[in-house]
């Protein structure tokens, strides 16, 4: 029997038949492991993945609520990038200049470094290194795309990092509409998430690692996983819940469950394409700052999404929450704007999920030695990339090997808990707010916002 979560998004309803065989059965009563991990995302996987390379004889059991990849691994946009929610700025004032550089360096690595893995390994995960290109579509993004390249120009990153664009070169990447010119990132992917999540599954259970899906786990503490189902005894236990996080106990304030919403059109003509552009596959955006994103998938659809739906009181979650036909229409308003030819063409796809928000944006990745317990997560919306770089930092932590990784500044930081509700509701929508707002604003008077300058700061970068 295979697992068949259709309507789950487009990536899910494109998978093919051997992806979507059930890797390991539900948690049978009380067990050990050596390592325990609490999700089957890319950050638990990456995790195993890492530590049964470096050592085939730990016994490593990961438990996944649904089936691997039902979260935001399998939902997500697509763009294995390098981007790290915290601002260069604010990982040097936490640690100093030089380790905010080899923070930036390691996550362009990482782009890399799964594109090498799915090589090696024989992974169709659609993967087209294209580059990034945002948008300036306003005098006012414009120059802010310019002091963005000169401000990376002082961290002494080149033009190969990234670059400018001017309007001919913008167009030339994403013929859309107003474009003044951009900004181009190299470091950048466009894949398939699904593939890449479920091809990651597949390889860790053939090496020995024991994946039960349909297990939901209901607390972690030293040494011990609670599941409906049983328990799992265990040295070292992972928790790699990113978006899903507040539903352990006692977890409810760690990260804030915010919902990123998606479409995607059907399979677009040749003739379109050529008006589009995106004939390298990059990755696109552009300076507004309620965040938009996209790519161009392989079999030739448009992939869109963005942020603007509430956050819902109490961290709540529940399948309902992935449809909002006001978000859905409003993205759809979007990227018709960008791209008006799309105007009679069908939206086959909306789908959504939550991805994790710590309090003060800060991703990070640790391991507490004296209880056991590891974490990685907290991305914002950035962890295709960032989740690779997390499940090769624990696995160092985990065998306790000095390396690189194990002292970059996002390691063993930890963020504040969230604010108990209602406050955690009404900060979560106000800074919404305040973005939404800020685009209208800046498009009106052609001046930065205040307020959102104000957000930025507050928030870290």
């Amino acid at each position: 029997m295979s697992i068949d979560p259709r309507g789950l998004s487009l990536w899910w309803d494109t998978l093919p038949d051997d992806l979507r065989t059930p890797l390991g059965t539900p948690l049978a009563g009380d067990s050990t492991a050596d390592v325990t991990i609490v999700g089957g995302g890319y950050t638990g996987l990456w995790t195993a993945y890492y530590l049964i390379r470096a050592d085939p004889s730990l016994r490593i059991t990961v438990l996944e609520a649904e089936v691997a990849g039902f979260g935001a691994s399998g939902r997500n946009g697509g763009w294995a990038s390098a981007l790290f929610p915290a601002s260069l700025d604010a990982l040097a004032r936490a640690s100093s200049r030089a380790d905010a550089v080899r923070m930036k360096k390691a996550m362009n690595h990482t782009v890399d470094e799964i594109g090498a893995v799915a090589t090696s390994e024989g992974w169709d995960i659609e993967w087209a290194k294209g580059g990034t290109v945002v948008l300036a579509r306003t005098p006012l993004q414009l120059q802010e795309a310019e002091e963005e390249v000169e401000a990376l120009r002082r961290w002494g990153f080149g033009p190969e990092d990234l670059r400018l664009l001017d309007r001919d070169e913008a167009r030339a990447q994403a013929n859309a509409t107003d474009v003044l010119g951009g900004t181009f990132n190299a470091h950048c992917a466009a894949i398939h998430p699904a593939r890449l999540v479920r091809s990651l599954a597949r390889a860790v259970s053939s090496a020995g690692v024991t994946i039960h899906e349909g297990t939901r786990v209901q607390s972690i503490e030293p040494g011990i996983v609670r599941t409906e189902l049983g328990t799992v005894r265990s040295e070292i236990i992972v928790r790699a819940t990113e978006g899903y996080t507040r539903t352990l106990a006692g977890q409810t304030r760690t990260l804030a469950p915010v919902y990123s919403l998606m479409l995607a059109t059907e399979p677009l003509p040749d003739d379109l394409w050529a008006e589009i552009g995106l004939a390298q596959r990059p990755t696109f955006a552009d300076g507004r700052h309620l965040i938009i994103y996209g790519q161009r998938t392989a079999d030739g659809r448009i992939a869109f999404g963005g942020r603007g739906a509430p956050y819902f009181f109490g961290s709540k979650i529940t399948p309902e929450q992935d449809q909002n036909p006001t978000v859905h229409a409003a993205l759809w308003e979007v990227l018709t704007d960008l791209f008006p030819a799309l105007g009679p063409v069908a939206v086959t796809h909306t789908w959504g999920g939550p991805l994790g928000v710590p309090r003060d944006w800060w991703a990070s990745c640790g391991l507490d030695r004296s209880t056991g317990l590891a974490w990685s997560g907290g991305y914002v919306g950035d962890g295709v990339g960032t989740s690779n770089l997390g499940g090769r930092t624990l696995a160092d932590l985990i065998l306790e090997r000095d390396s690189d990784l194990t002292t970059l500044p996002w390691v063993n930081h930890r963020s504040k808990k969230w604010e108990p509700e209602p406050l955690r509701w009404f900060g979560t929508n106000l800074g919404l707010r305040v973005m939404t707002s800020a685009d209208a604003v800046e498009a009106r008077t052609g001046r930065p916002s205040r307020r959102a300058a104000l957000f930025a700061r507050k928030i870290g970068h």
